[in-house]
């Protein structure tokens, strides 16, 4: 009996991942594609980390809201996760949809939450869970869940601290001696004396002194009666609505995170963030053996690497890669790298698929090249998406000449960063 009782005050949490808007930061990756779709560390999609975070917490029953591009997602989640009938969990996307009751699109990160409630209440939850979709972190949602239960909030908001610097791109929060938050604002001006937003001291323990400051990370614990009482209104975004709205009437608590933590929404944090991971200590380590990141097992053989200098580089499983010279760099699965090719700060996204010999016979005779890279390439600080064909002889980024950002016909230019697009074909000998 004793046992009942104590599984019955398990809380009964429903995690939901947002899957952000149209990705016009990370455009063209996400021409095709969703912003927790793109490929990232050679093998894994973005969603894999927030989904991993759910799985190895303990929460597995997970709802991902998307509306843009969502069919390379929907591929993905059906290949990558499929519970067994025992554990009860799933991870279900719920793309926007009209009923009798909406018939637009999400207008925000609250409204996604808002309309697919009635998705929701059939889990019967206690707690909710909001995750972003496009954030680089390990957290133990475990731990923050205990914490919020702990304090007796209605709402609790994982925070970062930051310098006054970066305050200014983030939702800061106010906090007393006892975590809880007393005010909100989104992105105060760097001219903006906002001294009496700093960390109380008896909330500082551990944090250097230059962090003086709590972000919000875009990461909330509802209970489940606040969520349906905060969404019962017009509001359509939780940092710059909902969340000041529910510090006036409810009790809001802050969960400071002290560990690696980076949005990567924008082509220049996805490129350094991908290019950490090949030093010898990254900040966000895949190599966890206890806590896993989890996605689409493709059963692809080794790579086979025919003589090639290789250095601080990942490389996929199923890559060919003949007598060249590689560094800092990350490759792809299914990546074709032929001889004489020196790459440098490279992020290859590999392939979907082998082409056969007769294609490759057919798209020769077409002046097509190979899929992967041709010989004697050189390219330096580039992501070459999925799928693509770069020739014989070409240099990508080589000759130090600077691109407005933007699309340039041939491939795409983004803070000195050269895109090869997803099935984009490079001619032999081109110089970019």
């Amino acid at each position: 009996m004793a046992r009942q009782v104590e599984c019955a005050e398990e809380p009964r949490v429903l995690a939901i991942i947002l899957g952000g808007g149209k990705g016009t930061r990370l455009y063209p990756l996400t021409k095709e594609r969703s912003k927790p779709a793109v490929p990232f560390g050679g093998k894994y999609r973005i969603v894999d980390i927030p989904i991993s975070n759910c799985i190895n917490s303990g929460y597995r029953k997970i709802y991902l809201l998307t509306q843009f591009n969502s069919a390379s997602l929907h591929l993905h989640i059906i290949n990558s996760y499929n519970f067994d009938r025992f554990s009860r969990g799933f991870v279900e996307i719920l793309a926007a949809e009209q009923t009798l009751e909406h018939s637009g699109w999400y207008e925000g990160t609250a409204d996604a939450v808002r309309k697919n409630v009635a998705h929701f209440r059939v889990q019967n939850p206690t707690h909710y869970i909001i995750l972003s979709g496009d954030q680089l972190y390990r957290m133990d949602l475990k731990k923050f869940m205990n914490a919020h239960i702990a304090s007796g909030a209605d709402i609790t908001i994982a925070a970062k601290a930051v310098n006054r610097s970066d305050a200014s791109g983030f939702g800061i929060m106010k906090v007393d001696d006892r975590n809880q938050i007393t005010s909100f604002m989104e992105k105060p001006a760097k001219d903006l004396n906002i001294d009496d937003w700093k960390i109380p001291q008896e909330s500082r323990a551990g944090l250097p002194d230059e962090l003086e400051y709590l972000a919000s990370m875009g990461i909330y614990i509802f209970n489940a009666k606040a969520m349906d009482e905060m969404l019962d209104n017009k509001y359509n975004d939780f940092g710059k609505e909902i969340i000041p709205q529910a510090i006036k009437s409810k009790k809001v608590s802050s969960y400071v995170f002290n560990g690696y933590w980076e949005d990567i929404g924008t082509i220049r944090s996805f490129y350094e963030a991908t290019l950490d991971l090949t030093n010898p200590v990254p900040h966000f380590n895949f190599y966890e053996e206890e806590k896993p990141i989890y996605t689409h097992m493709r059963n692809l053989p080794p790579s086979k690497i025919n003589h090639a200098d290789m250095t601080a580089t990942l490389a996929s499983e199923g890559c060919v890669i003949t007598n060249s010279r590689i560094q800092r760099s990350v490759i792809g699965v299914r990546s074709i790298i032929n001889e004489g090719c020196d790459l440098d700060g490279v992020i290859m996204m590999g392939a979907d698929f082998y082409e056969d010999e007769e294609v490759q016979k057919e798209n020769k005779a077409k002046g097509i090249p190979n899929m992967g890279i041709g010989k004697n390439c050189k390219i330096n600080k580039a992501i070459i998406d999925k799928n693509s064909r770069i020739g014989d002889n070409c240099c990508i980024n080589v000759s130090g000449k600077k691109y407005e950002d933007g699309d340039h016909g041939m491939f795409y230019s983004a803070d000195g960063i050269i895109i090869i697009r997803k099935f984009d074909v490079i001619p032999a000998g081109t110089v970019i």
